[in-house]
């Protein structure tokens, strides 16, 4: 259950920057469809703003990695963050940009290795070797 109101749309077409964040999302995205992240979000609008100008720019702009890595990318923080909604929304949103569920198991087997990893090269403090060193 949300900690928020999750706005509806009639909700959001009487506040002024909601409506128009949402006009954005939905013409970006080519879909009528707002998820409830934007929703929620549409409690702070200056956030809610905020927010879809830095996805709108770093997701749906020009990009040397391609979007299904992008997405695929996102996966892999949100699940190192712990973010349900995250890991959900981007893995459908990687599927449709045309990760396939071989790349998927890849991705997650990487992403469990690091994790694995990681934690062992943290509890065992291994300092980083020089030729590491940017």
């Amino acid at each position: 259950m949300a900690t928020v109101k999750l706005w509806t749309d009639t909700e959001a077409e009487a506040h002024p920057v909601v409506a128009r964040v949402f006009a954005d999302i939905r013409a970006t995205r080519k879909t009528d469809f707002i998820n409830n992240f934007w929703r929620a979000l549409a409690n702070h609008p200056d956030q809610l703003d905020r927010t879809w100008a830095q996805i709108k720019d770093v997701m749906t702009g020009p990009t040397t990695l391609g979007p299904a890595v992008q997405e695929m990318i996102y996966i892999a923080v949100s699940v190192a963050n712990s973010c349900t909604y995250c890991v959900h929304s981007h893995t459908a949103a990687a599927r449709a940009k045309g990760m396939t569920d071989d790349q998927h198991a890849e991705l997650l087997a990487i992403v469990g290795l690091a994790s694995l990893t990681n934690h062992l090269s943290t509890a065992l403090q291994v300092p980083v070797d020089p030729q590491f060193q940017v």
